[in-house]
């Protein structure tokens, strides 16, 4: 479990590994939807010690957002979802392509929209090649 005060309490990573999978990292030029090398299957990364800044500043916001509720967890929703500025990033497992159209995801996905749309930000929903602005 990362070790940070902005993490919900009684929230961990579990044996989701997600993040290892969904998002590309240049630093380990592993492209999206594709498992990082040092990514164990339901155990997590084998270089957690020693793991780079840009996995150990890591946290979606299920982690950190005490709004979110349970249904919102990754490794149950199949969704990892984090901010970037004004924008709403939402990466969708490929396992589980359709799963933001399903409800209760996609309703919440139009309110974010709706409430972001007030200060310039949007949602933006990425499965497999697809990009998708809410």
């Amino acid at each position: 479990m990362p070790s940070s005060p902005n993490v919900v309490a009684g929230r961990s990573c579990g044996t989701c590994t997600l993040c290892c999978r969904l998002p590309d990292i240049d630093l380990f030029d592993k492209p999206a939807n594709v498992w990082c090398r040092h990514c164990v299957a339901g155990k997590g990364c084998s270089i957690y010690v020693d793991r780079p800044s840009v996995c150990r500043d890591f946290l979606c916001l299920w982690m950190t957002d005490a709004g979110f509720a349970e249904i919102w967890e990754p490794s149950r929703s199949h969704m990892m979802v984090y901010r970037q500025g004004p924008q709403i990033t939402v990466l969708v497992d490929p396992d589980h392509p359709d799963i933001w159209r399903r409800e209760p995801y996609h309703a919440q996905l139009r309110d974010w929209a709706r409430e972001a749309e007030a200060t310039g930000g949007y949602v933006i929903v990425f499965r497999q090649d697809d990009v998708f602005k809410i």
